[in-house]
């Protein structure tokens, strides 16, 4: 009875301490399909219990302080599972990179944060995005996000509560169609919005009839059939609050696909909420390869917004197995150069709402149409290598 055993004394008090969790965010350990019949699952589940008995998984003898040994553990074999499982199941984990960069540049902090404040993810995936940002907030605030995907749902919630975010909530569904965070029939607005959606999403309108979407969503347009990537960035405005902050990863599609992503991205520039674009190198997600950037949004002010802070950080990475990763050094230079919005060759720039708005652009925001950010040639100077020494002209570069 070891399966029942564990059910019953090690998995049901742990959903009764806890009223975010519930029975169908656990795997039943008695399941004879999954885990054999009579030995077979004994064994099975008793070197699952002997690999917690090992004594260098006892830390209980070298705590420190503010540490999250369970929490960092728990989301190392996220990370891990989401590698191994590429494309099927790799959508629902944001690199830690990268939500740190978003939880930066959102401009949450210590200094503008309460109990009261809210953070909010649309497509939460396991709640990796939305710890990072309650992490940058230095302090527990209010966090809820909706998952699609019944058991990424249960790990979210298992997330938040290993990271000291018993209360948290998590709830299941489609954001699009039908989403569950509402005050009466409006939907509920928060300080912070963060998602990174599934990209390109062909099924979006499911459920839904664009058109009269009783939020009001689609105002500014309705996103093509089998592209689903407005549809999310139209939720997360909508879900702002009228001074609140957001961002969303997305693929560079976005930044320039004609029709009706057109009309909905020039609505999107003239409104000012448009804050920054960060273009991302490519290879940094699990589950694919396409580069992809995100998209910052400001509320605050949006009226008297005169540009785009556009950031091209796209060569700035490190290979890591069959990915690209962020390196300290990037997210630093992407959140300093983000932060101080000041300009920097090749890589940088505050792009003018009249350049964007220009006939020859014509809101286009391709990156390369504003940060030209290939490297200068080399230019040899053929005396300098015949006669040695060092050329004027690059002793004047100095």
């Amino acid at each position: 009875d070891i399966g029942d055993r564990i059910n019953t004394q090690i998995i049901q008090p742990l959903i009764d301490a806890n009223a975010r969790l519930a029975r169908s965010d656990f795997p039943d350990f008695n399941d004879p399909n999954k885990l054999g019949e009579g030995q077979a699952m004994v064994d099975r589940l008793t070197n699952l219990v002997g690999i917690f008995q090992k004594p260098e998984l006892d830390f209980s003898q070298n705590r420190a302080e503010h540490d999250d040994i369970l929490g960092d553990a728990y989301e190392y074999l996220m990370r891990h599972f989401a590698t191994e499982s590429g494309k099927s199941k790799g959508q629902f984990y944001t690199p830690a990179e990268v939500s740190r960069v978003i939880a930066q540049v959102i401009g949450i902090s210590p200094d503008n944060t309460r109990a009261a404040t809210t953070a909010y993810d649309p497509t939460c995936g396991s709640g990796s995005l939305l710890l990072k940002v309650a992490a940058q907030a230095g302090r527990h605030i209010t966090l809820e996000g909706q998952e699609m995907d019944v058991t990424t749902a249960g790990l979210a919630r298992m997330n938040m509560i290993l990271h000291d975010f018993p209360t948290a909530n998590i709830q299941q569904g489609n954001t699009l169609a039908a989403p569950k965070f509402k005050d009466g029939e409006q939907l509920r607005t928060y300080d912070y919005v963060v998602a990174n959606p599934p990209f390109s999403v062909k099924t979006w309108s499911v459920g839904l009839t664009p058109e009269r979407d009783p939020w009001q969503r689609f105002a500014w347009g309705v996103p093509p059939a089998k592209q689903g990537d407005y549809a999310f960035l139209l939720h997360i405005i909508r879900s702002m609050k009228g001074s609140g902050k957001g961002a969303c990863i997305l693929p560079h599609g976005v930044l320039f696909r004609g029709n009706a992503e057109a009309a909905i991205r020039q609505q999107l520039v003239r409104s000012g909420i448009l804050k920054g674009i960060i273009g991302l190198p490519a290879n940094l997600f699990y589950g694919t390869g396409i580069p992809a950037c995100i998209v910052v949004l400001d509320k605050e002010n949006a009226t008297a917004r005169k540009g785009v802070f556009m950031v091209d950080a796209s060569k700035g990475f490190i290979k890591d197995g069959n990915k690209n990763r962020l390196r300290e050094q990037d997210i630093h230079r992407i959140v300093d150069s983000f932060t101080r919005q000041v300009d920097v060759p090749r890589y940088a720039r505050m792009v003018p709402l009249a350049e964007i708005a220009d006939a020859k652009n014509d809101y286009n925001l391709n990156l390369p149409r504003y940060i030209d950010s290939t490297e200068p040639e080399d230019l040899h100077d053929i005396d300098g290598h015949l006669r040695g020494g060092i050329p004027e002209r690059d002793l004047d570069a100095l």
